[in-house]
């Protein structure tokens, strides 16, 4: 027999109503990323979506690429105000030392005075795509802030992999920061429907602000694919590299993959917190529960 996810909970329901209800006069924006609070990508977005609400920053005090949903137990938490001026004015911004997903837990303990109505964390450098997206510091902390009731937003960029972990300037984030604004605005105006507790934005390299966006769903796929190390000895150091998929064109058709390496257009995938398979669960019970085979 088919199943039914259960509806929202009151308390889901009653979070998100508050949501909606902070955006009518000034709604607070919270922007974070795992690239570290001197990123442009996090400039850009703060910048992009000033017009819409107030906005305050607090992101991560250094690099956390491929955190994911971490909270390491030896979270140091320091908090400390950061100097950030956009379009000649000051925009509040605090940096903590801790994982993405801390960061945006200790934002909401510590730094914010009222509920954010939204939080976005990116722009990314790096695409986030398929089954990779649970490795990311940029999804992670987005689904921190989805966890704890809150409408979120993880945007990233297709840039040059020399780039992922050494944020650099002469990066245009126009076209991400466009559509960053353009679902902000979105999200900010109506509330997604439930089991969608995030969106996932991905645009390509080549994108402008014309370029047509896709609803995707998340790859199975990995996007990248781990290198393992050149011949060593054990005792000797090894970094395991990475690179993308070589046929991107095999992925799914629907898919996060698809559309930005394939079709060249922003992909948008609603991600949920839910992990549970969609799989039959009658028929997982009666295999678990079948005498075995030997």
């Amino acid at each position: 027999m088919p199943t039914h996810r259960p509806d929202a909970s009151p308390a889901i329901r009653q979070a998100k109503k508050d949501c909606l209800q902070s955006t009518v006069l000034n709604p607070l924006i919270l922007v974070t990323n795992d690239d570290g609070i001197a990123s442009p990508g996090l400039h850009a977005v703060a910048q992009a979506v000033l017009p819409l609400g107030e906005v305050l920053v607090v992101a991560p005090a250094r690099q956390w690429s491929g955190a994911g949903r971490s909270m390491p137990a030896e979270d140091n938490g320091d908090i400390s105000p950061y100097p950030l001026e956009i379009d000649g004015k000051p925009v509040a911004a605090y940096q903590v030392d801790s994982s993405p997903a801390l960061v945006v837990v200790h934002a909401l303990l510590e730094v914010v005075s009222r509920r954010p109505a939204l939080v976005i964390s990116g722009i990314n450098y790096g695409e986030n795509l398929g089954a990779d997206i649970t490795v990311s510091g940029t999804v992670g902390a987005a689904l921190q802030a989805a966890d704890l009731g809150i409408p979120a937003l993880a945007a990233s960029l297709q840039t040059p992999k020399e780039t992922h972990t050494n944020p650099s300037d002469s990066i245009d984030f126009t076209a991400a920061a466009h559509f960053t604004y353009l679902f902000a605005r979105r999200m900010l105006g109506t509330a997604l429907p439930f089991d969608a507790d995030l969106l996932k934005i991905d645009v390509p390299s080549d994108a402008t602000a014309e370029t047509p966006w896709r609803l995707t769903r998340v790859s199975r796929h990995p996007y990248f694919v781990s290198v393992p190390p050149q011949q060593r000895e054990f005792e000797e150091p090894g970094t395991i590299d990475y690179g993308p998929l070589l046929h991107p064109e095999r992925t799914e058709r629907d898919s996060d993959i698809y559309a930005l390496a394939v079709d060249r257009v922003v992909s948008i995938s609603p991600v949920s917190l839910d992990l549970t398979s969609r799989a039959d669960r009658g028929q997982i019970e009666e295999l678990l529960r079948s005498p075995e085979i030997r």
